[in-house]
């Protein structure tokens, strides 16, 4: 189909936007859904959705100005919600509601996330709610919402802005700018990230990864005279294919009055063969990227999201490149079909997952979702988005939302298959508004595991205010015998732990009056070896040290003789062993299990196996426990006390009968 566009045809589709955004949400998607080895590094694909939406946002805004001279802000922003709005509510209606469903620690903060989505805040909602250690075992129900808050912080700033940058005399002076500012976003995520801050903090500032899109911006006014989008007469349009859900696709037209008003360079063979090969290779480097698993450092924040916004770069340039054959050949139906879709498909893809592993594998996390879960919530996320899109996202946006609403009411007034299909949406839009609303006004401030560890944390700040311990002294070599009884009193135990025994806390306290616990969240092996040594030093380690930090990563042998040479043959050392979902956790007990076999004076205490049969008095993150949970951890870590002390009596015995014996024989004539 070519024919000749009307004075009021749409704005042209630029070639390969559609494949391009294809891409981005699919390296997403495989990196939520398909942990860890899929795509490690695919989250650089919203970095790709950064640079499209500043490009797009700036050629529209570009193609306005010449075309009216002017930019209507209301009628932008009226095209934003449009496209945005829709789809939004529908997915945090639904979601909500099937979260209330779930219940459990998906309900978390609900009510903040809710008012983030609705104001365009919620990266910055999240970054000062706190994410980190909680927010790994129990992820946001709406935490993809991030990178749609500092799009929409874009939508509404940008035309604002984007008058000033019009006020410089030159393209080149305008690209310049832009990149300008990129740069400078791209180094203060550096040196955020440098300095000390949190990787969060750093990741969802709009202050701190706004070089995307501003790469976008620039490289809209870099490639403006090659569109001729800055001449007084907007370039000639022709719809070159028309289907009745996208209607006409509009290109520009390549003829002789708009070849010649730009450098002829441009329409070369070369050129255009040129700017395919870079595509290709521009994609391939995408790909590479996000086969590389990220890191906490300036070399994933910023430098490999700077890598995939300067990559996109260069592809949204060969896509958009007038003659290429790069941006058809990425736009093939089926790309265009998720490209279209892309931004329900994001939408919808994460809240499904959180909601799906809460449900169905309660006893993994989102990291380790496995492989039937990831592939059941990509089914159901192509579904939710191909029947928001047709259903809801294109008759608004073709419409408007009054138009849209007045043809529902309409189909309530016409024949019965109508009055029913229409009473049957408003219905379920009743239900949905009435769970979502029951989520959001039951919605707790803490997960379940937060309210576990505080409620630790507490019983041993009351058990210090109550009885002090008594500092026991370091064994010397007359004070060593171990007791003559195995039962063995919490003032004879020093125990340093991580979150699981500050949660168990209470149950310690109760089980063994007297015991020293010094534990903390996020604490792993390796603070082990400092804090027994300072306790050493300062005369507090007792005869009996129990150490429990095996649930937040792997354990280094090294650190383990560390912690034995410290406590010495004169005490033992018990090591709890971890239940958590967490891939490393049989790796670190088959570890604990092997250094006690190897080593006098050392017992691993069960807990493993103690509280695998009683997961229900775990909290929702499967890691910590309960009241009921912290007592089985206390009796868990009392018995492997005891039986120690009976292993270290029973030696002691036997060396001092095998002594009796050497001494009788001496005597003996």
């Amino acid at each position: 189909m070519t024919s000749t566009a009307p004075a009021t045809a749409p704005p042209a589709r630029f070639a390969g936007l559609d494949g391009m955004r294809a891409i981005a949400v699919l390296l997403v998607v495989v990196y939520h859904l398909f942990p860890p080895a899929a795509l490690p590094g695919g989250f650089i694909g919203v970095d790709v959705f950064f640079v499209i939406s500043g490009f797009l946002i700036t050629s529209l805004l570009l193609r306005e100005q010449v075309s009216t001279g002017r930019v209507a802000l209301g009628r932008f922003w009226q095209r934003r919600a449009r496209r945005l709005l829709p789809a939004l509510a529908v997915v945090v209606g639904v979601c909500s509601a099937l979260a209330w469903v779930v219940g459990g620690d998906v309900l978390v903060d609900l009510d903040a996330q809710v008012l983030g989505a609705a104001t365009f805040s919620y990266n910055w909602v999240s970054v000062a709610g706190g994410g980190g250690y909680f927010a790994a075992a129990t992820p946001e129900l709406f935490r993809n919402f991030w990178s749609l808050a500092v799009e929409e912080q874009f939508y509404v700033l940008w035309p604002l802005i984007f008058p000033l940058f019009l006020l410089l005399p030159r393209a080149w002076m305008r690209t310049a700018a832009a990149f300008a500012l990129a740069a400078a976003s791209a180094v203060w995520m550096g040196v955020s990230i440098a300095g000390g801050s949190e990787v969060t903090r750093a990741y969802f500032g709009t202050d701190t990864h706004a070089f995307g899109l501003l790469l976008g911006v620039g490289l809209a006014f870099l490639l403006a005279r090659v569109f001729r989008v800055t001449d007084a007469a907007p370039a000639a349009l022709v719809a070159t294919t028309s289907d009745a859900a996208r209607g006409p696709q509009w290109r520009p037209v390549p003829d002789a009055a708009l070849v010649a008003a730009r450098p002829r360079w441009v329409d070369a063979r070369a050129a255009r063969h040129i700017s395919g090969a870079a595509g290709v290779f521009a994609l391939a480097g995408l790909v590479a990227l996000a086969m590389v698993p990220q890191s906490s450092t300036a070399a994933t924040f910023p430098g490999a999201l700077l890598a995939a916004s300067v990559l996109s770069a260069v592809a949204i340039v060969a896509g958009v490149w007038p003659g290429s054959w790069f941006g058809p050949a990425i736009d093939v139906r089926p790309m265009r079909w998720i490209g279209d879709r892309s931004y329900g498909i994001y939408l919808w893809h994460w809240p499904l997952l959180v909601l799906a592993v809460a449900a169905f594998a309660p006893d993994t996390t989102v990291a380790a979702a496995p492989m039937w879960i990831g592939l059941g919530v990509l089914a159901a996320t192509a579904a939710a988005s191909a029947l928001s899109f047709r259903y809801v996202e294109t008759p608004v946006r073709r419409h408007g939302f009054r138009a849209s609403m007045r043809l529902l009411a309409a189909r309530v007034q016409g024949g019965p298959g109508a009055r029913l299909r229409a009473l049957g949406v408003a219905l379920s839009g009743a239900l949905v508004l009435a769970g979502a609303g029951a989520a959001i006004a039951v919605s707790p401030d803490e997960t379940s595991a937060e309210a576990a560890v505080e409620a630790g944390r507490e019983a041993l700040e009351k058990a210090l205010q109550e009885a002090p311990a008594p500092i026991a002294p370091t064994p010397s070599a007359t004070d060593a015998a171990p007791p003559t009884t195995t039962e063995v009193t919490g003032d004879q135990i020093s125990a340093v732990g991580d979150s699981v025994m500050l949660a168990s806390a209470a149950g310690l306290v109760e089980r063994l009056p007297g015991i020293e616990v010094d534990a903390e969240v996020s604490r792993s092996m390796w603070a082990g070896p400092e804090i027994v040594d300072e306790l050493d030093a300062a005369g507090r380690l007792r005869p009996y040290v129990v150490v429990a930090l095996g649930t937040n990563g792997a354990v280094d042998p090294s650190s383990l003789e560390h912690l034995a040479d410290t406590v010495g043959p004169k005490r033992g050392l018990v090591l709890v062993n971890a239940y958590a979902p967490r891939d490393w956790i049989p790796g670190v007990n088959a570890e604990l299990t092997a250094f006690a076999d190897d080593h006098r004076n050392v017992i691993v205490a069960d807990w493993s196996g103690a509280i695998a049969p009683h997961e229900d008095l775990l909290a929702g993150d499967r890691i910590h426990p309960g009241a009921a949970g912290g007592r089985i951890f206390a009796d868990t870590v009392a018995a492997a006390v005891d039986e120690l002390a009976e292993e270290r009596r029973e030696d002691a015995a036997d060396r001092a009968d095998r002594l009796a014996e050497i001494l009788s024989a001496d005597l003996l004539p």
